[in-house]
């Protein structure tokens, strides 16, 4: 099974790589297309997000004795990790939604996102020029007030890279992308290919956003303890597919910090270190690419 379709995979794929490579605006008008949509999406279901993400805090009950166990860094411990809440809320009604609006299929990798379909429709097809498909990569990631950076960590199998293949047996590789930082400089070895094509001819560029929920932590006034983490505001953040990255237009080139270091050690197996993708310099690349809607 492993390499029924190789060949025909393999051409197909050249033929896209330099197709988009030469018309990387199409890469570009599909990414905001699908940001569009997501936004479309919270818009439209924002009380029921709203209801059922702070539906946790009011469930407290039934998980104060098994509570979900601190992340990060020397956690103070007056929160609780709500990564589990976000990841509920969203994917679920995400995946409902395109099912709704798009062709769907569930197609599976060995890792990814979070959430991740491939969706297809004609009006990707007008935007796209050769294909009618986009696989779309969501990371969910809860925040709390103090962890509410303008930046998301991100894993090396959360983002697409150069897609080189250069003969069928070998498969695909990416050049490591740069994460440059004020004080210190690593590789991120970024997993992802740029675009996929299913056995059955699809051709889906890859197109990976980060959905940030931010919760507020209400405190009971005597004891300052923590009472509630209902959601206040919704980030979101649309990467730029790998090509666009490290090709044409190359990004990570021109606005040099975009990736940064931050999270992880030196010991970490380099495969596997993170790295940090700065909001403020996607914004700097199109406003539309980091958008941020408060919650009433």
């Amino acid at each position: 099974m492993f390499t029924q379709y190789a060949e025909s995979q393999y051409n197909e794929y050249k033929k896209a790589l330099t197709f988009f490579k030469h018309n990387p605006q199409r890469l570009i008008d599909a990414e905001k297309f699908v940001m569009t949509e997501i936004l479309h999406f919270i818009d439209i279901h924002q009380p029921e997000i709203k209801r059922d993400y702070d539906e946790a805090s009011y469930l407290y009950s039934f998980w104060k004795n098994y509570p979900p166990l601190d992340r990060g860094r020397a956690p103070v411990g007056d929160q609780y990790p709500w990564i589990e809440v976000g990841e509920q809320v969203f994917g679920n009604k995400l995946q409902r939604h395109f099912n709704a609006n798009f062709a769907v299929k569930d197609s599976g990798l060995p890792s990814g996102a979070d959430d991740r379909c491939i969706i297809s429709s004609e009006r990707i097809k007008q935007i796209l020029g050769i294909t009618d498909s986009v696989w779309v990569f969501i990371d969910i990631k809860s925040a709390g007030p103090r962890d509410d950076y303008d930046h998301a960590v991100m894993s090396p199998y959360q983002i697409s890279g150069s897609g080189n293949w250069r003969k069928i047996d070998d498969g695909i590789t990416n050049n490591p992308i740069k994460a440059t930082g004020k004080k210190a400089t690593h590789d991120f070895y970024c997993s992802l290919s740029p675009i996929y094509v299913l056995s059955d001819g699809t051709i889906a560029p890859l197109l990976t956003f980060v959905i940030k929920p931010v919760y507020e932590m209400i405190k009971e006034p005597k004891t300052d303890k923590t009472i509630g983490q209902p959601l206040a505001k919704i980030k979101i953040a649309s990467i730029p597919n790998g090509i666009l990255l490290t090709g044409n237009p190359n990004y990570n080139k021109k606005y040099s910090g975009l990736f940064y270091p931050g999270k992880d050690d030196k010991e970490k197996d380099k495969r596997k270190t993170r790295a940090r993708i700065s909001f403020g310099l996607l914004k700097e690349i199109a406003d539309w690419r980091i958008c941020e809607i408060k919650i009433m």
